[in-house]
């Protein structure tokens, strides 16, 4: 009788499972969140449509995805985690995800991807410890952007190869209502991305701010200022607010990524331009930029990972990197993407990432990063000299690096 009785409460028990798991089929999909930063409206309608094709395939999951501005999606990840308010998949700025990662926000999903013809860069920057907490989205570096046009008005008929020949340029280029070179100078990631080619180009690394390299770096960029050929509101203006000046004709150089290809094409398809590589002082360098997935722990991990699995396919990778102007960080997609005489200007972009170097990858490098971007917006805004910036930025770099 005990014996019946057991058996029957594990046959209603397998059969409530059942009809529950047949509610979960029949009903609404499961909801999965995505957080991303992206401020170009491009981006964010190829990321919709993305998730849209991805939506339309199966039933299970629902993707949707919400744009958190740069300057706080940091701040939104960190609170979030404390109040236990986060999404369940977001897209984020490389250099950040090992600070992430050793917090515990992101899920282990070693051996659930396989990353082995990605790029060895974009990978590290996803792994800690060995252990895999997220899958590269794509890769890009900057480059310099210049208007032939003024070139040509300016009588420049080389494009510049080195820090004085910038200057030089930059000084021809310079009229009224004309600035000859920007780039974002802002205190955040953003500014220290756009800041570090020109402090690796002296042979410098991040960490050695507070060298004859890495205030020779600093002058450089004041000079710059001083000198009138670059524009103190840079400090003001985010990547995308630098290639709208270059569009629009107030700048004539712009340091800047092959992500903004596809939008200038769209809103300036006469603008007469082209790239080179970063001027130079003792070596030509770039960064490496560009974006993760990561799975948040907690979460609905089993639907971040389904669309993650739809989202690194070939054919979607293929349409997002077009896109986006960006670079896939599969080496195996990105031999494929750049063939047609259209696509020449990114091969430029490719020959600059075998000068680029990643930011990190460390736990602390916001931390890091958030020295390096004060100093050089202190000395942007002559708030502080190079050295005494260097000196302040060395101290904490120092700190963080003897935790």
């Amino acid at each position: 009788m005990k014996l019946r009785k057991a058996a029957a409460m594990v046959l209603g028990t397998a059969m409530a499972a059942a009809m529950l798991a047949g509610a979960v089929t029949a009903g609404a999909a499961e909801d999965i969140t995505l957080w991303y930063y992206w401020e170009t409206e491009g981006h964010q309608r190829a990321l919709d449509e993305m998730i849209g094709t991805y939506n339309s395939s199966q039933d299970a999951y629902a993707v949707t995805a919400k744009y958190v501005p740069f300057a706080d999606f940091k701040k939104q990840l960190s609170i979030g985690a404390s109040a236990s308010e986060l999404p369940d998949l977001v897209i984020l700025d490389s250099p950040d995800h090992a600070s992430y990662a050793s917090m515990g926000i992101f899920a282990d999903i070693t051996g659930k991807f396989d990353v082995s013809t990605y790029y060895e860069g974009p990978v590290a920057s996803a792994t800690l410890d060995d252990v895999l907490y997220g899958v590269p989205f794509g890769c890009n570096c900057l480059s310099l952007y210049y208007n032939k046009d003024m070139f040509d008005a300016a009588g420049i008929t080389e494009v510049p190869q080195t820090w004085d020949e910038l200057k030089e340029a930059a000084e021809k280029l310079t009229s009224d209502g004309v600035t000859g070179l920007a780039f974002c100078s802002l205190q955040n990631e953003e500014g220290t991305f756009n800041f570090t080619p020109w402090l690796w180009s002296t042979g410098a690394t991040s960490y050695e701010v507070n060298s004859e390299a890495g205030i020779r770096a600093l002058t450089f960029v004041k000079d710059l200022v001083d000198s009138g050929v670059m524009s103190k509101e840079c400090i003001n203006w985010t990547q995308g607010d630098v290639m709208n000046q270059f569009i629009s004709g107030n700048v004539a150089m712009m340091v800047n990524g092959p992500w903004q290809i596809p939008t200038m094409r769209a809103e300036a398809p006469d603008l007469n331009w082209d790239v080179t590589l970063i001027p130079k002082d003792a070596e030509f360098a770039s960064v490496i930029g560009g974006e993760n997935y990561a799975v948040v722990a907690g979460g609905n991990e089993e639907g971040a990972l389904d669309f993650l699995a739809y989202a690194t396919q070939k054919e979607q990778v293929t349409f997002m990197m077009t896109q986006m102007g960006y670079i896939s960080a599969d080496k195996e997609i990105a031999a494929e993407q750049f063939s047609s005489e259209e696509d020449a200007v990114y091969k430029k972009f490719v020959d600059q990432l075998e000068y680029a170097q990643a930011r990190g990858p460390l736990p602390e490098w916001p931390e890091v990063s958030d020295a390096i971007s004060l100093a050089f917006n202190e000395v942007m805004t002559g708030s502080a000299e190079p050295a005494d910036a260097a000196a302040e930025a060395q101290a904490t770099i120092d700190g963080v690096l003897a935790q």
